[in-house]
């Protein structure tokens, strides 16, 4: 018997029937705590995104710019861990079917133990796993147990990645091949860097898989004009500075700014 089509997988299908492209908002789990993360990602979908992108908190976010680490500081103040976020996604699936991803650095599921992190993450309703610092060609016990799991890998490319990289997470990938936009850390940037559109065009002639472009996205026009070219955009550090600057209102805000994307990408799309 063949391995279950993924959420992920059947949503990317609907939307390219639907010539839409796909909106992923990036929140840090437990900024400023997870009673918030809970409430806000239905919202968001409400909203207009189609997947859901949740970083699991760490105290070395070496991809990380300094919106993103100051969330990961506050969220790790308020003691969320790896199983705490796993608690949450699991009340989260009594809400919502968006697909949700986590982006968690290597360390956390290691302590977890990898296949254990795998299986629980699956039965909590994680849809695929992000781990922006384990290089794919050291990442075979973990593609290996999210295989067994049933859960998507997602790994990385980006503008200077080598066509034997691409090649590579071209074959290890499932859901959708992460697009960064840029050379250095998260964080939000003037424009699109054109080199990233370059790397679009270019993963297109080597894979079917979805192409998601991330990293510097800070405003609905950027997103307007990458959809060109992407099946996806992640929105990370824009609403993520949005959310620490909002305080109570938080979801609402955010709900706000997530719709400007959603109307713009429609429009390019």
């Amino acid at each position: 018997m063949g391995r279950r089509m993924s959420r992920i997988t059947e949503v990317f299908q609907r939307l390219r029937e639907r010539k839409r492209v796909a909106l992923i908002p990036f929140m840090m789990a437990g900024d400023p705590d997870l009673s918030v993360t809970e409430e806000l990602v239905p919202q968001l979908v409400e909203a207009g995104a189609d997947l859901v992108e949740i970083g699991v908190p760490f105290s070395d976010p070496i991809a990380d710019g300094p919106i993103n680490q100051r969330a990961a500081q506050r969220a790790l103040a308020q003691g969320v861990t790896l199983r705490k976020i796993l608690a949450t996604v699991r009340r989260l699936r009594e809400r919502t079917s968006v697909p949700i991803v986590l982006l968690s650095y290597f360390n956390p599921v290691l302590r977890y133990g990898v296949e254990d992190f795998c299986k629980d993450a699956v039965g909590a309703g994680v849809d695929g796993l992000v781990v922006p610092d384990l290089p794919p060609d050291e990442a075979s016990a973990l593609v290996e147990a999210a295989r067994n799991s049933g859960l998507d890998t997602i790994f990385l490319v980006t503008p200077t990645s080598t066509e034997e990289r691409i090649d590579l997470v071209c074959r290890l990938t499932t859901g959708f091949v992460y697009c960064v936009s840029l050379t250095g850390v998260t964080g939000p940037r003037q424009e699109v860097n054109q080199e990233a559109l370059g790397l679009l065009t270019r993963l297109r002639a080597r894979t079917t898989l979805p192409l998601v472009l991330g990293f510097g996205i800070s405003t609905p026009a950027q997103a307007g004009e990458v959809a060109r070219y992407a099946d996806g955009v992640i929105v990370g550090s824009a609403l993520i500075r949005l959310i620490e600057e909002a305080g109570p209102q938080a979801v609402e805000t955010s709900m706000q700014f997530l719709s400007q994307f959603r109307q713009a990408l429609d429009v390019a799309s």
